[in-house]
């Protein structure tokens, strides 16, 4: 397909025009996010959800375990299940800032999709692949967005056209590459689904004591299989997935709510201050106290 425009200018035009600050808009567009940044950024601990992340100007990394994932103009990120990860602008300036777009996937958008249409049904083989994925966005695919964007000029469109070229993208990303990512959140009984059903127990639960056979038993796997699996998606081991979810809570506690430092390690299940303080300095790079100090007076 040859797009008669070039789709990079139109669609970062729109969401300039509709992101004027650095930041992140939920846009009338329900499932669409838009975000805007003028400078490169220090590394940000954020969690990724289900989505379809478009870069339209400046590059971006995410890293997820010890992997790390650039992805820049005219690429997509696809996210398949809830993952914590460590997120960055690497290349962003008030002349050129970085522009991005992320659709948020809807699994029973997702389901009724593949109730009608016919694509490729992946084996066996490709069950339980890695939850995060970047590759290069194809013609159709940034047309869709384009088309997307363009709503946000006219809102009494959207109520009926969104949902249908948001299918249309869902579609497109069905037929491509990582269409077995999409498939995979859509099927209950794979492995991936099982891992995702994992994901939300850790999350619903990082507080509290974990026995990996508790946590197989929940999904239906053995052990092994969940320890295999579960680091195939996630690229963590689940002690090491629930550890992250706990530093990223108790970082979040001493920001937000004002806990010390004990306190924030003890509610996200440290029974150890000294442990607590020598896992947070491992992750960050910093201790608690300084780390916290250091965001709370450049705020100031």
């Amino acid at each position: 397909m040859t797009l008669p425009f070039n789709p990079y200018h139109e669609a970062a035009s729109i969401a300039a025009r509709h992101v004027q600050k650095d930041g992140e808009v939920f846009t009338a567009v329900g499932n669409l996010m838009l975000s805007r940044r003028t400078v490169p950024t220090a590394p940000l601990y954020m969690d990724y959800r289900p989505c379809l992340g478009l870069v339209l100007q400046g590059t971006k990394s995410v890293k997820l375990g010890d992997e790390t994932i650039a992805y820049g103009v005219g690429d997509y990120l696809l996210t398949s299940i809830e993952l914590p990860v460590t997120s960055r602008v690497t290349v962003a300036s008030p002349e050129v800032p970085h522009l991005c777009f992320a659709l948020a996937i809807d699994p029973d958008r997702l389901s009724a999709l593949l109730e009608r249409v016919d694509v490729p049904r992946p084996g066996s083989e490709t069950d339980a692949m890695r939850g995060i994925v970047s590759n290069v966005a194809p013609p159709e695919l940034l047309d869709a967005a384009t088309r997307l964007l363009r709503l946000l000029d006219r809102p009494a469109d959207i109520a009926a056209m969104a949902p249908l070229i948001e299918q249309e993208i869902l579609y497109r990303v069905l037929c491509g590459p990582d269409g077995a990512r999409l498939v995979h959140i859509a099927t209950a009984e794979s492995r991936s689904n099982r891992i995702a059903r994992a994901v939300a127990w850790l999350r619903a639960n990082f507080h509290r004591t974990l026995r990996i056979e508790d946590l197989a038993d929940h999904v239906g796997m053995s052990p092994s299989s969940l320890h295999h699996h579960f680091k195939s998606v996630t690229a963590m081991t689940p002690v090491q997935f629930q550890k992250k979810l706990r530093l990223h809570e108790a970082r979040r506690l001493m920001l937000l709510e004002g806990l010390d430092v004990g306190s924030a390690g003890h509610r996200v299940g440290y029974q150890s201050p000294s442990q607590f303080s020598r896992e947070y300095s491992r992750l960050y790079g910093i201790s608690p106290l300084r780390d916290v100090g250091a965001i709370l007076a450049a705020a100031e």
